[in-house]
């Protein structure tokens, strides 16, 4: 939502039911998702993206990104956000690149670098003055999914790491 409010001209997202790739389309505004778990990812992001990918928002890591980064623009850009298919891997964060898909960043001048929050601090009221904007403006839209009762974080987190969850998973411990 942000990536089209900041002037992308296509946004194409990738989730892991078509229940949420439903939800990407008719509700968040994108103009395609592809269901990861269902046909072939790298002919779908050929499809939905004929002139390549210039931005990637990269949350997932393994073999999801190294089929976009493959089919990245020379000079295009990764913002790492998390690689949580690569969270319980003994490996650095962020996490190598096989070689190939390494050979394909390089020669194309593609940049991989981390997004930290604590990095922009200096920019964080100006950021929720903006967010909060758009929110009451209805340009973004928010989804969570709340769960009750800190006895329940455990499955809470569970489910989370499963796909369970629909936008941000909550855990409300306070009434």
């Amino acid at each position: 939502q942000i990536g089209r409010l900041e002037g992308c001209s296509r946004v194409v997202g990738i989730a892991g039911t078509d229940e949420k790739c439903s939800i990407l389309v008719q509700e968040m505004g994108f103009d395609a998702a592809i269901n990861y778990k269902k046909g072939d990812v790298a002919k779908q992001l050929r499809e939905l993206c004929p002139g390549g990918v210039d931005v990637y928002f990269d949350n997932v890591g393994g073999d999801i990104s190294d089929t976009v980064i493959s089919q990245m623009n020379q000079n295009s850009h990764i913002i790492l956000c998390g690689q949580i298919s690569q969270y319980n891997k003994d490996v650095p964060y962020p996490p190598p690149l096989p070689p190939d898909i390494e050979k394909i960043q390089k020669e194309r001048n593609i940049t991989r670098e981390r997004f930290l929050v604590l990095n922009y601090m200096d920019k964080q009221e100006a950021s929720v003055l903006q967010l909060c904007q758009w929110i009451q403006e209805g340009k973004l839209k928010v989804r969570e999914t709340v769960v009750e009762g800190l006895a329940n974080i455990g499955a809470a987190f569970q489910s989370m790491m499963n796909g369970g969850n629909i936008g941000k998973q909550i855990v409300s411990v306070s009434k």
